[in-house]
């Protein structure tokens, strides 16, 4: 289900934002995913990329990393105005921190459907946990995704870390 939510301020910046987050979690040895929360009036509050492997923690996922930030520094009255820009759809643990903390939309580059349709193509073992929907960890939280044509340029940066 997704929702229109291409009239937030700086939709398409905060895209590119997260693209190039991505980029530097690849160029530090991570997988391709990059994250912005922004606040109501598209001001950035907190970015993040994946540092999985640089950490050694395969929970060092830019969503749940922003997730724990807006429960520390954003009032809670304030969190459901807030929107997270993410190349990658959240994964069922980061949606859940997502819902958890009560954050407002989300908007993704790629869906989970294709990373893991992806995936299959390249012949990478599936993951660990199941690639669900935000809209079935987190029913209450809005969606926007797949978006043309960042979705194609997250594959191209996901298919560069395969091929090395």
């Amino acid at each position: 289900m997704s929702h229109d939510l291409s009239s937030l301020p700086g939709f398409h910046d905060h895209l590119e934002r997260c693209l190039r987050l991505a980029e530097q979690a690849l160029e530090t040895g991570n997988s391709a995913f990059g994250s912005v929360l922004v606040d109501a009036t598209g001001t950035v509050l907190a970015t993040g990329h994946n540092e999985e492997v640089s950490r050694g923690d395969g929970t060092a996922h830019p969503e749940i990393e922003l997730a724990q930030w807006a429960a520390a520094h954003v009032p809670a009255e304030e969190r459901g105005s807030c929107v997270v820009f993410t190349s990658g759809e959240h994964c069922p643990m980061c949606a859940a921190a997502h819902a958890w903390v009560g954050l407002g939309p989300i908007v993704y580059a790629a869906s989970s459907e294709q990373l893991v349709r992806w995936h299959r193509e390249w012949g990478v073992p599936a993951a660990p946990v199941a690639a669900l929907p935000v809209t079935v960890v987190a029913p209450g939280v809005r969606v926007h995704g797949p978006v043309a044509p960042y979705d194609e340029r997250v594959r191209a940066l996901h298919e560069r870390r395969l091929r090395g």
